[in-house]
C-alpha cells in the first residue's frame, strides 16, 4: 500500500534496525532529490538505483527546501503529492522527507550500503559519500538523461504558454 511506504524521520532508525535484524546481508540503497514534476528520467533513474540492492529508500526535499534550492515558484507539486507518486513506484520501497538543503543528516541515520546520484554529480560533490565510503559502501553515479528535468519541463511549459 502506498501509505505504508511513506515514512517520517522518526521512523527511520526503527526501520533500519528491523531491516538489518531480519537480514544482516540486506543491501540498503539510498538516493534523494526534489522529484518535482515526475518524468521519465526519474523513472529510469529509480529503476536503475533499485537494481543496486534489496531496499531502495528515497529522500525527498521538503517544500521549503525546494524553494530554497530552486526558487520561490517551486515546487510545482507539494511534498505529499511528490512522495505519493514516488511511493507508488514498484522500484521504491520507502520514501522519507527531509527539511535540510541536503540529505546529510538523513544519510547518517540510514547508513545505506549504496548511495546513488545522477551522473551530473561528481563523486566528490555527492553529499553523504563520506558516510557511505567510510563504512565500506559504494557511491554510484547513474546515467543522466540530458534535456530531461523538471526545470526543463517547466521552462518549456512557460514557453508554450507565452509566459517565457
Amino acid at each position: 500500500m502506498i501509505e505504508d511506504k511513506i515514512l517520517v524521520r522518526a521512523q527511520i532508525e526503527q526501520l533500519m534496525a528491523n531491516l538489518r535484524s531480519k537480514d544482516a546481508e540486506v543491501t540498503i540503497v539510498f538516493t534523494n532529490g526534489c522529484f518535482d514534476l515526475f518524468h521519465s528520467g526519474h523513472a529510469t533513474y529509480l529503476e536503475a538505483a533499485k537494481e543496486e540492492g534489496d531496499i531502495l529508500i528515497v529522500g525527498v526535499n521538503s517544500d521549503e527546501s525546494v524553494k530554497r534550492l530552486k526558487g520561490e515558484t517551486r515546487p510545482i507539486m507539494d511534498l505529499r503529492q511528490r512522495m505519493t507518486v514516488l511511493a507508488a513506484l514498484e522500484s521504491v520501497n520507502y520514501v522519507v522527507a527531509f527539511e535540510e538543503d541536503t540529505p546529510y543528516e538523513l544519510i547518517k541515520q540510514i547508513q545505506p550500503d549504496v548511495l546513488v546520484k545522477g551522473g551530473d554529480w561528481e563523486i566528490s560533490q555527492i553529499v553523504g559519500a563520506d558516510i557511505v565510503l567510510d563504512r565500506g559502501g559504494a557511491v554510484l553515479q547513474m546515467r543522466f538523461e540530458e534535456g530531461i528535468s523538471s526545470s526543463e519541463l517547466i521552462r518549456r511549459m512557460g514557453a508554450k504558454s507565452g509566459n517565457n
